[in-house]
């Protein structure tokens, strides 16, 4: 057995690739549209993971790990989904990443105040958590005193 990917769906496709490209810093691995079903698959994939992802597509009909974004065209109202859970992705550098995201309007909803651990959420309200790669980085400001903003 091995992970393959995590679906996840989305009510507004621009603004999810918007979340998850440009500002998470995933990249689109392949796109596949359903006329008949009426549907879009987006496949991303994390920087740090292109080489097992292109390892794995050519031992596999299935590269791996992804996240699979589905957009149905024919709009429905999926509610929060707190059932879900979260993704996770490891960071190289929790503040620099949480700053950088702060920057680019993502709330920040659990800091990173003990350098290790953070939750933000997507534009169809996804948890998702950031971890320090590594060891937790140095409590430090303004993180270590930020207050929790919403659920994740």
């Amino acid at each position: 057995m091995r992970y393959l990917h995590t679906m996840l769906r989305v009510s507004d496709l621009d603004a999810a690739l918007d979340f998850f490209c440009n500002k998470l810093g995933l990249q689109e691995v392949r796109r596949y549209d359903d006329e008949k079903s009426r549907y879009t698959n987006v496949f991303l994939d994390a920087p740090g993971d292109d080489a097992l992802v292109a390892h794995s597509g050519k031992t596999s009909r299935f590269p791996a790990p992804l996240l699979e974004l589905t957009y149905n065209w024919d709009r429905e109202d999926y509610g929060e989904a707190r059932y879900f859970g979260h993704l996770a992705y490891e960071v190289d550098d929790i503040y620099a990443t949480c700053e950088r995201l702060m920057k680019a309007g993502v709330t920040i909803n659990r800091p990173p105040r003990d350098g290790r651990m953070a939750f933000v959420r997507s534009p169809d309200r996804q948890s998702i958590e950031l971890l320090q790669k590594g060891e937790a980085l140095p409590p430090r400001e303004p993180w270590s005193s930020m207050p929790n903003t919403g659920r994740w």
